[in-house]
Parts: C-alpha cells; structure tokens; sequence
C-alpha cells in the first residue's frame, strides 16, 4: 500500500472514531439535565473546594450529581473527598465512577494515574481528547447536576468544555480583592466570547470571625465581588466565608458540610444551592451577543439600587446604629440619580434592618457593624461593606460604582 493510501486510510479511521464518540458524548449528555463548569480568573480563590462542596450540597438535598475534574495539571478532587484507587472498567468497556455517596460520583485524571504524585505534561489537544473521554467513556448514566471543575484562567480546558458540553452554564469564582477581581473580569468576557451561558459569581474566602473575639475580619476586602457582578451584569450567587476548618477536613479527605453542617460556611453554600435548585432562567446571565430587547430591559432594571449610608456632618459616620441620618443614594446605570436624607426610627434591635429592607436598600456602606446586624441584613438580602473612610455619601458611591473604595477592619467594638 502507498503512502497516499495510508495516509488516506488513516484519516478516514480517524474521522469515523471521531463520529462515534461524538455520537456518544450526545447520548451521554442527553442523560444530563444541568451541567456547571466551575471556573475562576485566578488560582488559589478556592475554586476547586467550591467545586467539590457544591456537588456534595446537591447530593444531600437528594439530587443526582456527577463531579468531574478536568483541573488536569492539579486534580485534587479526589484527595479532597478522600477517594482512592483507580477507577473500574465496565462490561462495555466504559470507566465507572468512584462514587463518593449514592447520589454523588466522581471523575478524576488523578484515579487513572498509578502515582499520584506523577506531573501531567500535556499539550491542547491532548487535554480535549481526555475531557471528551471524560464524557464519552464514562458510564454517567442519568444525572439532574454535572459540576465540572475546570483549572484557573480562560484555557485549553474551559475551551474544551465550551465546545465539547454545549449548554454548560459557568458558576465563576472569586475572593473580594481587586487582583482577583481583574482576572474574573476575564473569565466573564472569555465565556461571553464562546457563548457560554454565566449562571453567576460567588465571593469565596469572604470575611473570618475571629474565634478568640468573636469579631468579623475581612481578609481580602469586602463586597468586591457583588461590585463585579453588578457592573458586570453577573447575578451575584453569594458570599461564602473562610473557615480554617475547611482546610483541615479537604486535606483529611472529609466533608465540611456534613461534619459541621450548622456552621455559617454550610449555611452559605445551602443558600447558594438553593438558588440552583430553583433552576430559574431568569437568574441566568445569556452572552451580550444574544440578548434580546426584553433581555437588555430586564439588564437596565437590574442595575436600579438604593445605598444607604449612616451619615453625620455630611459624611460617613462610624456610629451606624445610632446614626441620626442616612443618606439614601439612588443608583441608575452606574449613575447617582439622587440622595435623600431620611431620620432612622428610634434604635432597638431588628429596626434598622427591617427599615431600611422595606425602603428597598440593596446596599450598605458602613464604619462598622455588630456580627448581629450583620446576620440581620443578611438576612434581608442587603450586602453590607464596612470599614468605610469617612467620606461623603457621593464620594463613597462613586467609589463603589467605580471598584475602587478602600475598606480598613470593621471598627465596631460590639
């Protein structure tokens, strides 16, 4: 046989072994209901125990869920959920799952590896055609939630996942400081550029209470997230806090969210969950190349808020429950379109929150704030960012709008 006929053979076989997995990466996905690929601009954000916490969140609330780790050059999935061994073979030839619960199974380029400790050394389109055998050839069966875990930055795998899973929508993560910030601004244009559907952003590493005071710290800033996802038309999924106990059970290979399952960490994955569950579009944000007129409505009502400010003299004071005003700023498209000076109601507890949640506050720029009032807001729905400079109401707004205010600690002693 020539070198002609040879070469001719081989494409054609490549291009039928082509057609088949293609044709079985469709009959996998069409088992799948909702597929996440969790991203992040950045590394060292946290995106990979966000990853691994929010499939075993869905798992409890009794879903279906399949966890696959295409971090390829880092897979730590599997260490973090204290699965070990490599993964089975099927009747048919297909890779079975470790599975970690009934409802939770896992894939990892670590549990086909017999070293663990081996460096993974691969170029573009090896990595494609592992991520596509991560789908093709693995027995997923029937799932309500794929959570994929994708390495930092707009890469070869994120790139894979685009074209390789259409209708993936991306859960980007983020920790609240601006070098962070800068990178997720990427994440968000790349996957507006391949069409990937951004179901929103959540601030990891949120704030810390001190377990000697009690205190609030906020390790990285604070509201730098919700800033971004605001400018940036992102719905904002939440805040999860830091708590060094989640670094002792990942590296121990067990489950925060089940060994600590009243703590403030769990509580706000639930409520992130929760969210996902809903499954309402409405909540997810499409590429600007596709929005329609009543999508680009719906993004100009989105960016209507209200930010109060305690205020005394004319500008921020640091006695926010005593505070004789607040300022009012009404925001429009990134624009202050007014400021009004309201006197609070008499100070007792829950009046504050409860006032300014039915004025329709969105937004709270503070001194300081007590851990209670803090909950309480929270509660409401009204993010709140403390350690403020003692600026005017328009002065700390226009810096907020523009990602650039500057917070210290939360000053309150309380």
């Amino acid at each position: 046989m020539s070198h002609t006929k040879k070469g001719s053979h081989c494409a054609s076989q490549q291009n039928a072994d082509m057609a088949a997995q293609d044709q079985a990466i469709q009959e996998s996905l069409s088992l799948i209901k909702n597929k996440f690929l969790v991203m992040s601009g950045k590394g060292g954000v946290g995106k990979t125990s966000v990853a691994a916490n929010l499939a075993v969140a869905l798992s409890k609330k009794g879903a279906k869920v399949g966890l696959m780790d295409v971090d390829l050059h880092g897979p730590d999935i599997p260490r973090m959920l204290g699965l070990k061994g490599l993964l089975e073979i099927s009747a048919d030839n297909r890779m079975i799952p470790k599975p970690y619960s009934d409802h939770l199974k896992v894939v990892s380029i670590e549990s086909l590896t017999q070293d663990t400790d081996e460096a993974v050394i691969w170029r573009g389109p090896l990595k494609m055609h592992v991520i596509r055998q991560f789908i093709s050839d693995v027995h997923w069966g029937q799932l309500d939630y794929l959570v994929i875990d994708s390495p930092p930055g707009t890469g070869d795998e994120p790139l894979s996942v685009a074209q390789t899973i259409p209708g993936a929508k991306a859960i980007i993560v983020t920790t609240p400081q601006e070098v962070s910030l800068a990178d997720i601004r990427k994440s968000i244009n790349f996957c507006r550029t391949v069409n990937m559907p951004i179901f929103g952003l959540i601030e990891n590493m949120s704030g810390f209470v001190c377990p000697h005071c009690g205190k609030p710290v906020d390790l990285f800033g604070t509201g730098g997230g919700f800033r971004t996802a605001l400018a940036m038309n992102v719905p904002f999924l939440g805040r999860i806090p830091f708590d060094p106990k989640m670094v002792a059970c990942a590296d121990a290979g067990e489950s925060y969210l089940e060994k600590y399952s009243d703590s403030e960490l769990t509580k706000a994955y639930n409520e992130i969950v929760a969210k996902i569950l809903e499954g309402d579009q409405t909540t997810t944000s499409e590429p600007q190349s596709t929005h329609s007129k009543i999508q680009e409505k719906d993004t100009k009502e989105e960016k209507v808020m209200k930010i109060a400010i305690p205020v005394a003299e004319g500008r921020l004071t640091p006695h926010f429950g005593h505070a004789a005003e607040f300022a009012i700023v009404h925001v429009e498209n990134q624009e202050i379109k007014k400021k009004e000076l309201l006197t609070p109601p008499p100070h007792e507890p829950g009046v504050l929150p409860r006032w300014l949640h039915e004025l329709g506050v969105n937004v709270i720029i503070a001194g300081g704030m007590g851990q209670k009032a803090l909950s309480l807001f929270g509660e409401n729905g009204i993010q709140v960012i403390t350690g403020a400079p003692n600026l005017t109401p328009e002065e700390l707004v226009h810096q907020y709008l523009a990602n650039t205010l500057v917070t210290g600690a939360n000053v309150c002693d309380h």
